[in-house]
């Protein structure tokens, strides 16, 4: 087995390449997390696959969102179609996409629709979240499911040869879990762990607040908690199956490009309960929730991109594929400042 290249070896590879040290700024940077994370000097990109995972929340009888629980189940009947905004930026992309329920309230169809090439998975072990508010979103039995889940995803990847993964996700209401997660794994304030989400009102996102300082004081009080239990309070099923994801994903020695601030709650959780699982993430862009720029810095990340997006599903992660692309093609494919002296 050949030795993997030292920070030292992918710097001096970089730099040799025809072009003025460091002028090509982050993409730089980016060659050398790929490198880093591939354990070679001629990193890979493809084939890659985007895993959406899809839940219900139970915190949504709160009003802490601006659209009810139904558009979590209605929104995911789409994306079996490949026509929500992440399926269109794959396929545009030349990304796998599949769509995993790991715990809507209603069972969909499991039927492929005509003319798509998504995968939909039904591994849901349980329909929906409590409400996080006042009890316990999920046992340690649905964690362990939910976490199972998201690794096989990740073996399934890694054994059709994909070579990087996005998680996306699908979960009305999934802010407040997300914002709970960041304040209490990484020390987040809660006001600014709190944001409008998928759109709240000023009265509405006093409610958010509201609630999710109560699940943070409920579950201080039951401390002390490691980290698998503090996401049975308060995580989502698709949060802890992101989790899962990410945790095998690095430990197979993927790339993972982090998309925002709910998929970042998740490496959060991953991170905490398996350590070093950040060291295989790109992050790939900074959310306009208010809490993911902390989130993201208890991570060791930096942000591609800040476009001010909050949608999800893997969509910022997506938007920086591009960048990542043209990272890889840089070290691979540029001719060497040795070369210019060749006759």
């Amino acid at each position: 087995m050949m030795q993997a290249p030292s920070s030292h070896d992918i710097n001096a590879r970089i730099d040799s390449l025809c072009k003025p040290p460091g002028s090509l700024g982050e993409l730089e940077s980016i060659a050398r997390k790929l490198c880093a994370i591939q354990g070679t000097l001629s990193p890979s990109v493809s084939p890659r696959r985007v895993v959406v995972f899809a839940a219900d929340h139970g915190v949504t009888s709160e009003g802490v969102t601006a659209w009810p629980s139904e558009v979590t189940g209605l929104v995911t009947r789409v994306m079996q179609s490949g026509r929500t905004a992440s399926g269109v930026f794959a396929e545009h992309l030349h990304c796998e996409y599949e769509v995993v329920d790991v715990g809507l309230r209603a069972r969909l169809p499991a039927s492929r629709i005509p003319g798509s090439a998504v995968q939909f998975i039904d591994a849901a072990g349980r329909r929906g979240t409590g409400n996080l508010r006042f009890a316990a979103a999920m046992t340690g039995e649905e964690f362990d499911h939910a976490w199972a889940v998201g690794s096989a995803r990740a073996d399934a990847a890694n054994d059709d040869g994909c070579r990087l993964v996005i998680g996306g996700e699908m979960g009305i209401g999934n802010t407040t879990a997300a914002s709970c997660l960041a304040s209490l794994l990484a020390g987040v304030d809660v006001q600014d762990a709190v944001g409008r989400g998928a759109g709240l009102n000023d009265i509405g996102l006093a409610k958010k607040v509201r609630v999710v300082e109560d699940a943070i004081a409920r579950v201080r009080a039951l401390e002390p908690l490691d980290a698998q239990q503090i996401g049975c309070e308060v995580g989502g099923l698709e949060i802890v199956a992101l989790s899962g994801f990410y945790a095998r994903a690095a430990a197979l020695g993927l790339v993972i490009i982090l998309d925002g601030y709910i998929a970042t709650s998740a490496a959060l959780l991953a991170d905490a309960i398996h350590p070093q699982t950040k060291l295989n993430m790109i992050a790939g862009h900074r959310s306009a929730e208010p809490g993911h720029q902390a989130a993201l810095q208890q991570l060791w990340l930096s942000p591609v991109l800040d476009l001010g997006c909050r949608l999800g599903e893997g969509t910022g992660a997506l938007a920086a594929l591009p960048l990542v692309d043209l990272a890889a093609a840089m070290i691979n494919g540029m001719a060497t400042l040795a070369e210019l002296e060749s006759p």
